[in-house]
Order: C-alpha cells, then sequence, then structure tokens
C-alpha cells in the first residue's frame, strides 16, 4: 500500500505542478471567483464521465449534504479563489513557496483541534521538506521583505483553509468512497464558487475563444480538479490528511520539471539539491503513518 500511496503522491504533485501556470493565465480573463467556478465545473464534467466509465455509484442519498457542502466551500471554493487573488499580487514562485507552508499547518490544526499525536521525526521531516523549498526557489530575505503584504496573508489564509479541510474530510469521509466525496466536494464548490461569480464578477465565456484560455482551464480543470482531486482524497483516505497536503512541497519542484521538459528551461544546482531535501523530509516525515487504511496510525486514523 505504501508504494500505491508514494505513487499516488508523486502523479498528484506532477498534476498540480502546473497549476499555478494555467492559474496565471485565466486571471487574465476571469476573476478568482470565475476561475474557480470554471475549474470546478469541468472537474465535475470530468469526475462524471470517469465515474460512469468504471460503473462507480453516486448513491447520492448517502452524502452528508450540508457537512459536505461547508467542507466543499473551506477545503475547495474558498482556497481556490483566494489563492486566485494572491497571484494578481505575487509571482507564482512565491504563491508557491507560501502554499507549500500547507503540511505544517495541517499537523498543527491536526494537532489542536483533531487530537492528532505527532512524534518528533514528523516535525523534522516537514523542517527539512520546507529547508528544500527555500533551496529550490531561491528565496531569501530580500524576496520575502519585498513581497505583497495583502496578497502574503491570503496565501497563508488559503493554506490554512487547506489544512482544516483535509482534516474535515478524513472525518466526513467515513463509509463514502474517494469518488463520493470528490463528487460532493466539486458540485458544492461549483455551485458556492458560482454564486460568488455572478453575483460579483459576471461571468463571460467569450475568452474561451482563445485556444491558450482554454488550454488552461483544460489543464486545471480536467486535470487539476477532476482527476487530481480523486488522488487527493484517496491519499487522504487511504493515508492521512497530513501524507495528501505534503504534495504542496513537491508541486514546486514538479513545476520547474514541467518547465524543463515543456520550456527548455536550464536545470540549476537549486533544483537537484532542493529535491534531494523535499523528497528526503516527506519521506521521512511520513515513514511512521503510511500504512494500510485498517491499521491506526499516529497521523489521524483516531479522526476517520
Amino acid at each position: 500500500m505504501a508504494r500505491k500511496l508514494y505513487l499516488a503522491l508523486l502523479l498528484l504533485s506532477l498534476i498540480w505542478g502546473g497549476s499555478f501556470f494555467f492559474i496565471k493565465i485565466l486571471l487574465q480573463d476571469f476573476g478568482p471567483w470565475t476561475v474557480a467556478f470554471l475549474r470546478s465545473g469541468l472537474g465535475l464534467v470530468t469526475l462524471v464521465v470517469i465515474m460512469l466509465a468504471l460503473k462507480k455509484p453516486f448513491q447520492l442519498r448517502s452524502i452528508p449534504w450540508l457537512p459536505m457542502a461547508l467542507m466543499a466551500l473551506v477545503n475547495t471554493a474558498i482556497p481556490w479563489a483566494i489563492i486566485g487573488f494572491s497571484e494578481t499580487r505575487l509571482t507564482s514562485s512565491m504563491a508557491s513557496v507560501l502554499n507549500a507552508t500547507t503540511p505544517l499547518w495541517t499537523m498543527i490544526v491536526g494537532v489542536l483541534f483533531f487530537r492528532s499525536a505527532v512524534v518528533k521525526r514528523q516535525w523534522f521531516g516537514m523542517g527539512i521538506a520546507f529547508i528544500g523549498i527555500i533551496v529550490l526557489l531561491g528565496v531569501n530575505p530580500s524576496s520575502i521583505v519585498s513581497v505583497d503584504l495583502l496578497g502574503f496573508a491570503c496565501m497563508l489564509s488559503a493554506t490554512l483553509c487547506y489544512a482544516v479541510g483535509s482534516h474535515w474530510s478524513k472525518r466526513l469521509g467515513s463509509g463514502l468512497s474517494m469518488y463520493q466525496i470528490t463528487f460532493g466536494t466539486l458540485i458544492s464548490a461549483m455551485i458556492g464558487s458560482g454564486i460568488m461569480a455572478f453575483s460579483t464578477e459576471g461571468v463571460s465565456l467569450t475568452p474561451l475563444a482563445s485556444l491558450p484560455t482554454l488550454g488552461a482551464l483544460i489543464g486545471l480543470g480536467v486535470f487539476g480538479s477532476g482527476i487530481a482531486y480523486i488522488l487527493f482524497y484517496f491519499l487522504v483516505q487511504k493515508g492521512s490528511p497530513q501524507l495528501a497536503t505534503t504534495v504542496t512541497y513537491l508541486v514546486p519542484a514538479t513545476a520547474i520539471i514541467w518547465g524543463f521538459t515543456l520550456l527548455n528551461e536550464p536545470v540549476s544546482w537549486r533544483l537537484l539539491a532542493g529535491l534531494v531535501f523535499i523528497l528526503g523530509g516527506v519521506y521521512l516525515a511520513n515513514k511512521t503513518s503510511v500504512r494500510p487504511a485498517g491499521n491506526a496510525t499516529n497521523l489521524g486514523a483516531e479522526i476517520r
């Protein structure tokens, strides 16, 4: 099971590696709430097609819709919109660095509110991985001091939403398949963000006539929302919220890998050194928590 979890984690990081780039493109034509609405809507369509093709039951009556809707707002719609707004004030690199604080927030929230037990090795592993993020992106005091404070605060609030939402989804997901949780999340997020988009921004689909814009939406909606959220909730259910959110440590690295593969961007020593720190830290932090779902773990199995 451990290999499946790590494979899912790597695949998810590869998919989400391009998300900040896609968001940047879409923000040229749409507001943050509209981006969240479009990506969740297209993600929902993708999920329905996958469920029908695999003959996965929807069993809509078994889904606790009110808690599901609240979880979707906290874990999906609100942070997606906040990240979109933040990227109008921050560079994608800085946004990805701040997004990488999600696992730390997840551990802190788990200890404070969900009675998760966290050992020193896991704190140490998270610290090593975060050092890898700093090395990878060349963050220095001057770049931090010059950052937009509102964008900075918004990105941190988005990561806090992810931390709370991942623990909440672990508790809410008891008795539901990862497909049902993803379905409930995306349809609730689409409705919530749609209400905000139509009431505050106005939604026009005219920009989708542009191939780059349409391609960015497909990348963000089909892969970054539909397929990615199935993988995310698989990690939450079979692993732990902490394991699932460590994907944010890998995303900046995979984003640079995509840049090298698709855009012929050079690979620096920071990429190689950062990857060593990140992969080593993630492995160390989750070594004791990646076990079969039926066994108790010291990273949140008690909240099933």
